[in-house]
């Protein structure tokens, strides 16, 4: 499904997996955090679109921090993604973690997400012994489907119990921003996921339902 997306050319270059990333600046200072945050795939975890520069079958590569599809390319995460997944569950209580793509090779991207591994605190990609978590391991609620992101995030609110109010999304798309009528707080990320467009999103998710100062 190409319609309505960016039409640039991927980075096919394979990120540096590394757990030197800090994680994001507001999962430690003490303020209101999301219960649920949730991230689109395509574009916003990682620089391609699975239905369409992904060739099946993929196999994982170099201790699982990347993954090549038939024809060798090779696919892997935006450098800041793997530090910011795992810090989100470092935080107390850890935040719930979703995926709400509407990419049409749902088999494809699960299939990427369970080879691509996220290094541990106790190691490097560079470590022959690396194999850290699944990066499917680690989302609690996956809704990976053709068609509107509403019926995504409904379906998350149905499974978690969790408001709405109390979610934030990430995505590259800003059509998708449609989520905010079910009150889900939506931050677009035009280049990705970054450690920094983690704390903006936050950072607004904290402004609009003011919760800005600590909560005892």
């Amino acid at each position: 499904m190409v319609g309505g997306k960016k039409a640039h050319t991927p980075s096919l270059t394979p990120a540096i997996i590394s757990d030197t990333v800090p994680s994001p600046e507001t999962f430690n200072d003490g303020l209101p955090l999301p219960k649920i945050i949730a991230f689109d795939l395509d574009y916003t975890l990682w620089p391609f679109w699975v239905d369409t520069h992904v060739t099946p079958p993929l196999k994982a590569k170099d201790n699982n921090t990347k993954s090549v599809d038939r024809w060798g390319e090779s696919f892997t995460f935006y450098p800041d993604v793997p530090s910011i997944l795992l810090s989100a569950k470092s935080t107390s209580p850890p935040i719930t973690l979703a995926t709400a793509s509407r990419t049409s090779a749902p088999d494809v991207a699960t299939s990427l997400l369970k080879q691509l591994h996220l290094p541990t605190s106790s190691e490097t990609a560079s470590s022959s012994k690396a194999s850290g978590k699944r990066a499917y391991d680690i989302f609690d609620y996956m809704q990976i489907f053709p068609g509107d992101k509403k019926t995504h995030f409904a379906r998350i609110q149905k499974a978690s119990g969790v408001e709405y109010d109390e979610m934030l999304f990430f995505d590259d798309e800003r059509r998708n921003r449609n989520v905010e009528t079910l009150g889900v707080v939506f931050w677009e990320v035009p280049s990705g996921v970054t450690r920094a467009e983690v704390d903006k999103g936050v950072r607004e998710w904290r402004r609009r339902k003011g919760r800005e100062q600590k909560e005892s």
